[in-house]
């Protein structure tokens, strides 16, 4: 048999001899032995700035999953939620894990793989006498959310076919930077109410020391969550996936699901 030939059929059998092993070979990252995690490090419980550290559901995820695609080092790049798309495809980033729902918009641009579930809240401040349980009860309020969330255009829906067609004041949508921004500018009396993820709705009531309260009783709008990965980057985006799986398996993902009251996949 040719030299050539030994080579190549001895490298097929030592690659196959790790996957069975359960050894994970390096990923198809773009730096060697990095992960670069794109997200909003200002989106707790998510993700957010502990000092120098980033902390948060989805950088603990990014760890796991990192160590699965071979004790690769993570690397996360801070990105406004707007921008994070046009930075995966510009190459700035592996991957985007930041709590970010999975759209057909979306994913016209990128690959999405399901990691969690999650719903939305309406927060009020406690000397409110409103108490809307579902977006149709916004009609006439000032509403605020983070700028790029998917519950823009649906709140627009709701006030455009439902609001109009009841008689009743159109939801007044502000836009914020970030969610912290959209909490203070509630608790400020520049908005009514804040719709938010769950997860992140019941931290800020946590903070906010009974000046701010949940006034829906039930998940509105349960989404599900998206690793994002550049359209054509198959083999990072099938590692990835396979990372997950395993993941999945492990009594460490139940447990964290559970600490950020978030459901699984």
């Amino acid at each position: 048999m040719h030299k050539k030939t030994l080579i190549r059929l001895a490298t097929a059998l030592l690659g196959s001899a790790l996957l069975s092993s359960g050894i994970a070979q390096a990923a198809p990252t773009a730096s060697a032995g990095t992960l670069k995690v794109g997200m909003e490090i200002s989106y707790p419980p998510f993700e957010s700035y502990d000092g120098d550290k980033v902390v948060g559901f989805d950088p603990d995820v990014s760890m796991a999953l990192a160590k699965a695609l071979g004790d690769l080092q993570v690397e996360f790049v801070d990105t406004r939620f707007p921008n994070l798309i046009l930075g995966l495809n510009a190459n700035r980033y592996d991957t985007i894990i930041s709590g970010m729902y999975i759209t057909d918009e979306r994913t016209k641009q990128a690959d999405a793989i399901p990691y969690a579930q999650v719903g939305a809240s309406i927060m009020l401040r406690s000397d409110s006498t409103a108490r809307p349980q579902q977006p149709e009860d916004l009609c006439g309020l000032k509403v605020g959310l983070q700028q790029g969330t998917n519950w823009i255009n649906q709140l627009k829906t709701v006030s455009d076919e439902h609001c109009s067609q009841q008689g009743k004041g159109p939801i007044a949508i502000s836009e914020f930077p970030t969610t912290a921004e959209a909490s203070q500018a509630l608790l400020s009396g520049n908005i009514q109410a804040h719709l938010e993820i769950s997860a992140a709705a019941q931290m800020i009531v946590d903070k906010a020391r009974g000046r701010i309260l949940i006034s829906s009783q039930k998940a509105l709008y349960p989404q599900t969550l998206g690793i994002y990965v550049k359209r054509g980057n198959t083999e990072l985006l099938e590692a990835l996936r396979g990372a997950l799986e395993t993941y999945k398996k492990s009594s460490e993902y139940g447990e964290l699901l559970k600490k950020y009251n978030l459901e699984p996949a």
